[in-house]
């Protein structure tokens, strides 16, 4: 081809956003484009009484992943962000008065995990550290940065010599079963089983190999100075200085094709943009539903409703707290694990009572706050955004019993209804089309859970797919990586 390959991104999350960037810095002309005003995908901020506050995740790990995207661009993330590794992982509480700090420093969480529960469970995390960190170090490179593996081309990169290192990574246990054999204490495997909600999950279904997520998150939870949309505006800057234009406010009504190949964009505007190959960075399934000429849908696996991953309510909240010494990351736990994940994932309900999750996105290690504080709060649902209607009334009870359980744990939490912004399943779904408001694409349930998500290539040529729906997986990192393994199978199909 003698001019530079023309590359529509479709999604400005985080997976489009690392595509676009090392597509740009390799000679193709790129355009991302993106219906919301704004770039980052879940990662945004929603304004409460002129506040921003961070509506998506909020948890920074793996900065390996961005390192190795910004230094391949020619410059180092620290000049891009400013970055602080907090202290305390996350604090949790039990309605019975009980809590429990994990701390940076293994150390520290073995005492604290000794005072909690005592020394047979203290000795048990040492243990439960080790076999998470032997997991993640033999999937880091084999499976989560390479391109979708089969369990053959799995075992093929592990190497026949290391066979055992890859049954040692469990995906034939629950997650729930494992924790249990390593803890007495049920609250610790209550604990280490809300992993399995990183990826939209029940642990009663989620395979043991989630474990790796306890090292990722003991190699560094960082706090990120503006949050995490900053981290979405140093990728737009990034990749804008490395020749990408950006197109928001306009989404793609349809991704035409010629003799079976992409061929170009047909924006909401009627703009037709013509295209060599196509990144697209949202829930696959809306290819098989809207984007797609009828012709080549059917190529596009589907997703069922009972496989799509955990959706939530979210709130927003300016208001202030009091009892409860919060810190960055909180969880208050509920009493019934099994039910709240089989209610969602049998029953399309949410539990009566729910775990909360708060990001207390002021609180950074330093003095208590007096006055209002910015927080999201988090409670799962089912991913049925797409069947139900999730009226105010409705959001506003699951609002009161939120804050009952949080009451319950020690924390009250008080905020007026003008200071709080709610968002739904059926608000996520309709801002990701197709996800039925799943936050993770399908559910990783099942020994081969880890093989059923879409590689970069698409069935079609020159459609190449990216995002949390797609390998290696959901979180802002793993979507990372599957816009810079998308990049590098355009490269190397254009060659």
């Amino acid at each position: 081809m003698t001019r530079p390959p023309r590359v529509a991104v479709i999604g400005a999350g985080a997976g489009g956003l690392a595509a676009a960037i090392d597509l740009s810095r390799q000679g193709c002309a790129v355009t991302v484009i993106d219906r919301a005003p704004k770039p980052g995908g879940k990662m945004r901020n929603l304004d409460v009484n002129g506040k921003p506050i961070a509506a998506g995740p909020t948890v920074f790990t793996m900065r390996w992943v961005f390192d190795g995207l910004f230094s391949d661009a020619d410059t180092a993330l620290e000049q891009r962000l400013n970055l602080s590794e907090a202290s305390v992982l996350a604090r949790h509480a039990w309605t019975d008065g009980d809590r429990l700090d994990l701390h940076a420093s293994i150390d520290d969480s073995v005492r604290a995990i000794a005072e909690f529960s005592g020394p047979t469970d203290a000795s048990a995390y040492r243990r439960f550290c080790g076999e998470s960190q032997g997991i993640y170090d033999t999937l880091r490179d084999t499976f989560m940065g390479a391109q979708r593996p089969n369990p053959l081309s799995l075992t093929h990169r592990v190497g026949l010599s290391r066979i055992h290192k890859l049954l040692q990574t469990l995906p034939h246990v629950s997650l729930w079963s494992r924790l249990s054999k390593h803890f007495e204490d049920p609250r610790l495997v209550q604990l280490f089983a809300r992993y399995s909600t990183y990826v939209g999950s029940s642990p009663f279904q989620a395979p043991a190999t989630l474990m790796l997520i306890a090292h990722v998150e003991q190699s560094g939870v960082w706090l990120v100075d503006g949050g995490m949309s900053a981290v979405a505006q140093a990728m737009v800057t990034l990749a804008e200085e490395r020749g990408t234009r950006l197109h928001f406010g306009d989404g793609v009504d349809e991704i035409t094709t010629a003799n079976g190949a992409v061929n170009g964009v047909v924006l909401d505007s009627g703009e037709t943009l013509p295209v060599d190959a196509v990144v697209y960075n949202g829930d696959y399934t809306a290819l098989n539903q809207s984007l797609l000429p009828a012709a080549m849908r059917s190529k596009i696996p589907s997703r069922k409703v009972n496989q799509r991953g955990l959706s939530a309510i979210t709130w927003c909240i300016d208001g202030t707290t009091r009892g409860f010494p919060m810190a960055f990351h909180n969880v208050l736990f509920a009493d019934d694990y099994h039910r709240e994940f089989g209610d969602i994932f049998n029953h399309q309900r949410i539990t009566p009572r729910p775990t909360v999750y708060i990001c207390a996105q002021d609180r950074n290690g330093g003095p208590a706050i007096s006055d209002n504080e910015r927080m999201l709060m988090l409670i799962n649902a089912p991913a049925n955004g797409d069947t139900e209607a999730w009226p105010e009334s409705v959001l506003e009870s699951w609002y009161q019993r939120a804050c009952e359980l949080c009451e319950q744990c020690g924390l009250t939490l008080s905020a007026d209804r003008q200071n709080r912004l709610a968002t739904s399943p059926k608000d996520f779904h309709q801002r990701f089309p197709a996800s039925g408001g799943s936050l993770y694409g399908g559910a990783s349930q099942g020994m081969w859970s880890s093989f059923s998500r879409p590689g970069a290539r698409a069935p079609i040529r020159g459609l190449y797919l990216a995002g949390g729906t797609v390998h290696p997986g959901p979180g802002v990192p793993m979507a990372t990586l599957s816009g810079r393994l998308a990049a590098a199978a355009l490269m190397a199909d254009q060659l």
